[in-house]
């Protein structure tokens, strides 16, 4: 009985091993889907950009991201796992002074957390299996670009005191930040 017992813990080990590199060979199906799921909670959490915020100027270059030149599948892999835990760290401070959703918010916050998670849990099962990528000096320029883009935002919010007008102007900036997400998971499929 307790063979019987082991071999089916094993079999259920194996399976879900096996299923567990699938969805990480299949990372951009899962990436476009929660892109455009962020992208609805995104639209959902204020509706209409305000009128009264449309005098606001911003200095932000969304292009940026697009200039990333990683010619790797998983270097393109930890830049996005970079953009969405840069984006969950400033979905995460000070939403105080904001009139949104509550519950979309929650649910935007949720889904980067949860996906995440999964980049890093597929990202660390290629590196315990010693899978080494060209290009790191690509990626640390790439990540630098992408610490100073983010900071660029971060500045603003800070600078403007983190005022509703201000988070409006960043929930537009963030979804133009996920339409330059998905040009970046269309590489994931090459």
């Amino acid at each position: 009985m307790i063979s019987r017992s082991l071999l089916q813990f094993c079999l259920m080990l194996l399976f879900s091993s096996e299923i567990s590199c699938l969805d990480c060979n299949r990372i951009h199906v899962l990436q476009t889907r929660m892109n455009r799921e962020s992208l609805e909670h995104l639209e959902k959490m204020g509706g209409n950009f305000p009128f009264q915020c449309l005098n606001e100027k911003t200095v932000f270059k969304p292009r940026d991201i697009l200039k990333i030149r990683l010619s790797q599948q998983e270097n393109a892999k930890k830049a996005i796992l970079q953009i969405l835990q840069e984006l969950f760290h400033i979905f995460n401070n000070n939403l105080t002074q904001t009139a949104w959703n509550e519950t979309s918010i929650k649910e935007f916050q949720n889904g980067l957390h949860q996906h995440i998670e999964k980049l890093e849990t597929c990202l660390s099962a290629e590196v315990e299996k010693e899978i080494s990528y060209p290009g790191n000096e690509n990626l640390l320029l790439t990540s630098l670009r992408l610490k100073r883009y983010f900071q660029t935002i971060n500045d603003f919010l800070k600078e403007k005191q983190y005022s509703q007008c201000a988070w409006e102007i960043i929930r537009a900036e963030i979804s133009r930040c996920f339409l330059m997400l998905n040009i970046l998971t269309k590489r994931l499929q090459n």
